[in-house]
């Protein structure tokens, strides 16, 4: 079984999206998800996908933990989960925020490095094989400097080496992800010197690449970002001068492992 959904009664459900357009008025900043991070996405992302393609006791993966709320919504809704970050003092905040969240199911945070960590290493201090689910929310490129790790994807000095690395990171983690199973992305695309830069697809078909197939594209509405935060004016002026829309989207993209 995929999750725990009795669908004889899938009108209960009323909590679950199932429509490809979301429209999310304001983050669950309920408890420990507070949004101190400006990489971290909603929880509502999270919460959605493991109870879409997860059962109680499962595990899920998430190789750019952030401010960690992935985890917080594992242990939340009785899933374990494993969190890879790269920057020390992020996982150490991350750690004690998921630790404030009640549960006993395992959350683990590690620090280092997606492209290169020895995941199977990770995996049998659990002692197991396989990860149920993988959510990705890598850097959107360059738009916010995360650390001077020349690891970092933030870091990369253009698109190209960005997707090599992040196709790095999906080549390191796939083996472990159980047959059949999901993995999502979640990305935004660029504007770069007048040019909009679809990151979200060239990441999509880096996945697709590596033996996944392709279930649905979501796309989620954003109010606010670090470099546009009470700039509306300002960017309303440069979109009309420049011939472009601004950003108020971004994408939830689901793929399912094929059997290897």
């Amino acid at each position: 079984m995929l999750n725990d959904l009795d669908l004889k009664n899938w009108k209960a459900y009323e909590n679950i999206i199932t429509d490809s357009l979301w429209l999310i008025d304001k983050r669950d900043s309920s408890k420990f998800n507070s949004g101190w991070y400006w990489g971290n996405f909603v929880p509502q992302i999270p919460q959605q996908m493991m109870l879409r393609y997860t059962r109680k006791g499962d595990w899920v993966l998430d190789p750019f933990l952030g401010s960690g709320t992935t985890l917080i919504e594992s242990k939340r809704l009785g899933r374990n989960g494993i969190g890879i970050e790269l920057n020390p003092e992020v996982a150490v905040k991350a750690k004690e925020l998921i630790a404030k969240e009640p549960g006993d199911f395992i959350t683990e945070v590690v620090v280092g490095d997606s492209q290169t960590i020895d995941l199977q290493k990770v995996l049998s201090k659990q002692n197991i094989d396989f990860v149920q689910l993988i959510i990705l929310h890598p850097p959107y490129h360059n738009i916010i400097k995360f650390s001077n790790n020349p690891a970092d994807l933030s870091n990369a000095p253009n698109v190209e080496t960005f997707l090599d690395m992040f196709s790095q990171v999906v080549s390191n983690l796939t083996p472990y992800l159980d047959s059949n199973r999901y993995l999502v992305l979640v990305i935004g695309d660029l504007y770069q010197k007048g040019e909009w830069i679809p990151l979200g697809f060239y990441c999509m078909q880096k996945i697709l690449e590596q033996n996944y197939l392709l279930k649905s594209i979501v796309v989620k509405n954003f109010t606010d970002t670090r470099g546009k935060r009470n700039q509306e004016n300002l960017w309303r002026y440069r979109a009309l001068a420049g011939g472009f829309y601004v950003f108020k989207h971004e994408y939830i993209i689901i793929f399912q492992r094929n059997k290897p």
